[in-house]
């Protein structure tokens, strides 16, 4: 309801009904716009319980990522219209919680200030006792520049020569694009899985054409300085004691036959972080074109020590050199059963769910101890459940259909049984080899967003720089600095001999503020 507030009516009882109107109008859209909010909010409730609930399998992460957000921006919405109660009973006072904004980061300084420094009260001079300070998060969107190199010529008179400072070199030879241009688009494709054609988009709303093609050459260029860095980085994983391996698919157009094949990125990652060892943690990336066993037995040509693995049986073939131990996945063994629970809601899968829950309860307690104590707590609580377990699944697989699902995740277990019970013995040892699996995920971020590789180079190149951004991430090093500064001094003769100083646990942000 609108009124003219300049042609009010003068009957006192006109006015009180026009106030009764406007309250009636005032509860009627408070109520509107709560019942709106709870809406979404079950909403969202729903979408949670569908995700984390015992129908989790159902529903895509990173569709339920984009529907909650849009939800939560519905929400959000309504909250804004909603007229606030007067009779709401107001909560005691308490810190607000406030974002906590980086020191950082660059501040501008907008001062306001009063027209007058005469009280409009009483007309004495005024002065100041003080002032009142907020800050707001800002955005500048990213801008391209140009830098332009200046070489001034010098000539002698006496001989003729002419003298100048060299050229700096470019990482691209003969290209436009400098270091830091070449890390926002290697970080932009690989970090933040944004493909090269849309990139090239972003460029253009800048006013600069830069074709998908030339983009290309850039990224191919700046791979093949950062190989021998990748090289290092393997070569210190591949040293270690203890490490996790996994595989994924990753389609790679076949022009040949018109369509995509399906190669394999393959994930060997270390992280002592859970027992306190002294390693940084790091993740490296090998492209081959299929999934024979002779691609890992290649790789660990040098590894000896403890390989963590899912089910895949190209692993234990590992084991005949008499250097490498399995340590198997509680994870994927449980995953099995779970399976079969959503399906039949199996008492005897439900039983085995529950048992190895206790043994992740007894994990969460030896978490962040040293190894050896985390093998005396395993072996005081959890050797008796592990124990236990083995004849239980043994009895049990006698009672249920031989070709059933069932008894397919029971022979699975079972036969890894020697491998899952060995984090009894090995405080460095996990319960699951999800370690890997959280390095894999980019590269399934990307598979969808790219949709395939364009070539075994292409794919290749993926490996390389994913190697080098997934260890910077799990070293807390910002991926886009780091890549530029490696950038700049590769391309600058940085000595072969010191790549472990570009390595990310080495690194030192050049620009870094103390």
């Amino acid at each position: 309801m609108t009124i003219d507030l300049a042609a009010l009516p003068d009957d006192i009882d006109t006015l009180h009904r026009m106030i009764s109107d406007l309250v009636t109008a005032r509860d009627h859209d408070r109520t509107e716009a709560q019942a709106e909010i709870d809406r979404l909010r079950n909403i969202v409730k729903a979408l949670q319980r569908i995700q984390f609930g015992r129908r989790s399998e159902r529903l895509d992460n990173d569709q339920l990522q984009l529907g909650l957000e849009d939800l939560d921006a519905d929400v959000a919405r309504a909250e804004t219209g909603l007229p606030e109660r007067p009779d709401k009973k107001v909560a005691p006072a308490r810190p607000a919680e406030r974002l906590s904004l980086p020191d950082h980061l660059e501040r501008e300084d907008r001062h306001l200030d009063i027209d007058s420094q005469v009280c409009p009260g009483c007309g004495g001079p005024i002065h100041e006792i003080g002032e009142s300070v907020s800050e707001m998060l800002d955005y500048v969107p990213a801008r391209l520049r140009v830098l332009r190199i200046r070489r001034p010529k010098y000539g002698c008179r006496a001989c003729g020569k002419i003298h100048q400072a060299p050229a700096p070199e470019r990482p691209i030879a003969k290209g436009l694009a400098s270091a830091g241009l070449l890390a926002h688009v290697l970080v932009s494709k690989y970090c933040d899985h944004l493909p090269l054609y849309r990139q090239s988009q972003i460029f253009a709303r800048h006013g600069v054409e830069l074709n998908r093609s030339t983009l290309a050459n850039w990224v191919g260029g700046a791979a093949w300085w950062l190989e021998p860095l990748r090289a290092r980085l393997a070569e210190q994983v591949l040293a270690s004691s203890k490490l996790f391996a996994d595989d994924t698919p990753i389609p790679v157009l076949d022009p040949g036959r018109g369509r995509t094949r399906t190669g394999r990125l393959w994930v060997y990652a270390r992280d002592d972080r859970p027992w306190g060892g002294s390693d940084p943690p790091a993740a490296i990336y090998f492209y081959s074109q299929d999934r024979r066993a002779e691609r890992p037995a290649v790789h660990l040509a040098r590894f000896r020590g403890i390989l963590q693995v899912d089910g895949y049986a190209g692993f234990e073939q590992l084991t005949a050199r008499g250097d490498i131990v399995l340590a198997a996945c509680w994870a994927h063994a449980r995953r099995k059963f779970y399976d079969v629970h959503q399906a039949i809601a199996s008492p005897i899968a439900e039983e085995v769910l529950r048992r190895i829950g206790e043994l992740y309860a007894i994990e969460q307690d030896a978490r962040g101890q040293p190894a050896g104590d985390r093998q005396r707590i395993r072996l005081a609580r959890s050797r008796t459940l592990v124990d236990a377990m083995k004849p239980w699944l043994e009895s049990q697989l006698i009672r249920v259909p031989t070709r059933s699902a069932l008894a397919e995740a029971i022979r699975y277990t079972l036969a890894r049984w020697p491998a899952l019970c060995r984090f009894l013995d090995d405080g460095r040892i996990e319960l699951d080899n999800n370690t890997v699996e959280r390095a894999i995920r980019p590269v399934a971020l990307g598979r969808k967003n790219h949709l395939f590789a364009g070539s075994d180079g292409g794919a290749d190149r993926w490996a390389i720089v994913a190697s080098l951004l997934t260890t910077a991430k799990l070293n807390e090093v910002e991926p886009f600095s780091y890549l530029r500064d490696v950038l700049e001094r590769m391309s600058n003769g940085h000595p072969m001999s010191r790549l472990d100083d570009l390595l990310p646990w080495n690194w030192k942000d050049p620009n870094a503020r103390f």
